[in-house]
């Protein structure tokens, strides 16, 4: 994937990612020795995630794989493999955002820290971490998005009406997948990672509008500007937000058409036919 990074399959054929310094400059594909030259390992990340490797940073992934080894010394449960790379994409997106002073408000941080101190005492941990990093000094308030990164990646049981809401997330999934390609006229690919990023974005705005919660971020010139910029893509939003009032009462506040607007035209970036 880049210098210090590869997918690997060990001696009884499964895949893993391995990190370490030096591990991609030799002729791939080719067989490690030296274990010692493997610093950590990650396996069971699902393939949909891996093309996430190549849209990354190198060294924000890197970073993301010390504090995942960290986070399951800390945390008292199972994480899901694929935490690595969606923490990098989170880490990625905010020092994204940071650089463009969109700010993201979190009106129930509070209720975050209250039921999750472990979290958010790693968060806070993480946020001066990507300062001596990265020299990106990120708002406090970005700490509850990777709180969230953790919480989201905790490996638990379902129950029968978890399952179900499951269901119903991948139908809503779906038909605002449908909109955007007949609205839009594109075909989108749902192998990319863009659209599992697109995804996992519907999935937490879905898991907000049924809590009653909004994202606040203060950003109501970023979404006039980014409506005139593009246009179609934000008509498009607009129907998807008629859509989920009309079918499910959902109210879709303007913050949230914001990101929603970003995220739809990222997993369309390419694939308009």
């Amino acid at each position: 994937m880049n210098n210090n990074v590869v997918i690997c399959c060990d001696n009884s054929g499964r895949e893993l990612i391995a990190f370490g310094r030096g591990l991609g400059f030799a002729e791939i594909p080719y067989e490690i020795t030296d274990m010692s030259r493997i610093q950590r390992t990650f396996y069971n990340v699902s393939p949909q995630y891996l093309e996430m490797m190549n849209t990354l940073p190198a060294d924000i992934v890197e970073f993301s794989s010390e504090i995942v080894d960290y986070a399951r010394s800390t945390l008292p449960y199972e994480l899901s493999p694929n935490l690595l790379l969606t923490l990098a994409d989170h880490i990625s997106f905010a020092i994204e955002r940071k650089k463009k002073n969109i700010i993201l408000k979190v009106p129930l941080a509070y209720d975050l820290e209250y039921t999750y101190p472990q979290e958010s005492a790693l968060a806070r941990k993480i946020l001066i971490s990507i300062w001596k990093r990265f020299h990106v000094h990120l708002p406090d308030n970005e700490a509850f998005g990777i709180v969230m990164a953790f919480v989201n990646a905790r490996v638990y049981q379902k129950d029968e009406t978890s399952v179900k809401i499951m269901a119903e997330d991948q139908n809503i999934l779906q038909e605002i997948t449908d909109i955007i390609e007949n609205e839009l006229h594109t075909k989108i690919d749902r192998t990319q990672f863009n659209y599992v990023r697109y995804a996992t974005h519907v999935q937490y705005l879905l898991e907000r509008l049924r809590k009653g919660e909004s994202i606040d971020s203060s950003n109501q010139d970023a979404y006039i500007s980014l409506c005139q910029e593009y246009p179609d893509t934000a008509a498009c939003v607009d129907s998807i937000t008629r859509y989920l009032k009309g079918k499910y009462h959902f109210d879709v506040t303007e913050e949230e058409q914001l990101y929603l607007l970003l995220h739809v035209n990222r997993v369309c970036t390419n694939e308009k036919t």
